[in-house]
């Protein structure tokens, strides 16, 4: 269900789309229903559903078959179900879950299904030390009976504990049935889809109850608080796990994965550090603090200084064993560090390979080059890369020395241990093993003053 106006957002974004460790809370229900391998997935929208259908397009490809149901208007949990029960087959069993709570585990998903076993109405349930706002699970001994909201219990049964949380699985022939049942004389006029369960037990059905085994997977998303809260709850568990693992994290309270980390024995991890996408950390490497790392491999032994920013995007990054990367540099797309370069700081790195053992340490830019091992990148030298319309590559080869403050105009190449000297413009290629200079001229002028402020 993903049709909800969500107002205790206060965002125009639907609340579904709001992220998540990087991810749409819609996608997290989502994915982890998919390792189900469920024959269809049935998304119900509403406000913003247009928005919704669009964005699960996006992301969905490939999975399970995808199908879209409008609840318009909204009026209720029940009425959103019923807009769904013509696209149910009559056989099997529908999963019921809610697209505002992202953290819900696959293998507790498995088990509310095999509860069901095609002929049980199971919910998942969860006691709370605070149920406010959650419907209460009425029981007759062990048997549960009924479902009452907050808004519709009695003093007496808003004591009650154990709660229901929004997940149900259920036969879907008997599903369709109580749907057709439910009424809308309660406090708020709205159809419950929790009334189903006293519409069961009317038909002598039997109504199971399993244990939510963590909070975290059933806690809803309102508010931008709430959104928050359950990010750090769930980057602390991430932390968690890769501590368990034999990842040292400096301060897991202080760490943010949205995506996936892959890590060799003997990882280093400062503080602050955010990794997007897909990120591997080789063994004995180490991070330093406040690095952003998305889509990138970085290989064993190789250290990245604070506050480096690498962004493999599509194209993906790569870094070399014993590489040594920052403080404050730039990789982007396309890099491909051998091993033990050097890139330091404030250098930007884009769609260019450098072999083993290169250094660019200071101020410097390589768009578009193939630089060769043991080059040596003079501060402030770049690659002038782009004409206007076309990139055009740069290619520096082993053993070269360039100067500081150097251009390099695309297409060229230097030849093999060449030195290109300080200052210098290159445009054409270079042979191997020369001195290249391309500069003005400097001149000594004895007779210049220096000019002075007139008087006032």
């Amino acid at each position: 269900m993903a049709a909800g106006k969500g107002t205790r957002m206060k965002s125009r974004l639907p609340k579904v789309l709001h992220r998540l460790a990087g991810r749409p809370l819609l996608q997290h229900v989502i994915d982890s229903v998919s390792l189900l391998q469920v024959r269809r997935v049935v998304v119900i929208t509403g406000n913003g559903a247009q928005q919704v259908e669009e964005a699960v397009k996006a992301w969905a490809a490939g999975g399970p078959d995808m199908v879209f149901v409008r609840q318009e208007p909204q009026l209720g949990t029940g009425h959103a179900v019923q807009q769904a029960a013509p696209a149910l087959p009559d056989d099997g069993t529908t999963l019921i879950l809610n697209g505002d709570v992202p953290l819900i585990g696959a293998m507790t998903l498995q088990r509310l299904v095999e509860q069901s076993a095609g002929r049980r109405l199971a919910l998942l349930t969860i006691d709370m030390a605070d149920p406010t706002g959650y419907g209460r699970v009425l029981r007759d001994g062990d048997t549960v009976r009924a479902i009452v909201e907050h808004k519709d219990a009695s003093e007496e049964q808003r004591r009650i504990r154990e709660v229901y949380t929004g997940f149900m699985a259920v036969p879907n022939a008997q599903l369709k049935r109580w749907l057709a049942g439910l009424t809308n004389t309660n406090a708020q006029g709205e159809y419950y889809l929790t009334d189903i369960v006293g519409l069961a037990v009317q038909d002598g059905a039997e109504v199971a109850a399993v244990k939510a085994p963590d909070q975290v997977e059933v806690d809803g998303v309102n508010s931008p608080v709430q959104l928050a809260q359950l990010e750090r709850a769930f980057q602390l568990r991430q932390a968690q796990g890769l501590m368990e693992a034999g990842v040292r994290l400096a301060d897991p309270a202080r760490f943010d994965l949205r995506g996936r980390l892959e890590c060799g024995q003997d990882v280093e991890i400062d503080v602050n550090c955010v990794f997007e996408g897909d990120v591997s950390l080789g063994e004995g490497a180490r991070i330093g603090a406040h690095c952003v790392i998305a889509n990138a491999g970085i290989g064993a032994g190789a250290v990245i200084h604070p506050f480096t920013h690498i962004d493999g995007e599509r194209a993906g990054v790569r870094v070399g064993n014993g590489a040594l990367v920052g403080p404050f540099a730039r990789l982007r797309p396309g890099a491909e560090l051998g091993p033990e370069v050097h890139i330091g700081n404030f250098v930007e790195v884009k769609n260019s390979i450098l072999a083993r053992g290169a250094k660019a340490n200071h101020l410097a830019y390589l768009g578009d080059a193939t630089v060769g091992e043991r080059v040596n990148y003079g501060a402030g030298s770049i690659t002038a890369n782009y004409d206007g319309a076309n990139k055009h590559r740069t290619v520096i080869e082993d053993d070269v020395h360039i100067g500081s403050n150097c251009v390099l105009v695309a297409p060229v190449t230097v030849g093999r241990g060449g030195t290109v000297g300080g200052g210098s413009t290159i445009t054409k290629s270079t042979p191997p093993g020369v001195l290249s200079v391309a500069r003005g001229k400097q001149a000594t002028i004895s007779s210049w003053q220096r000019p002075k402020k007139a008087p006032k």
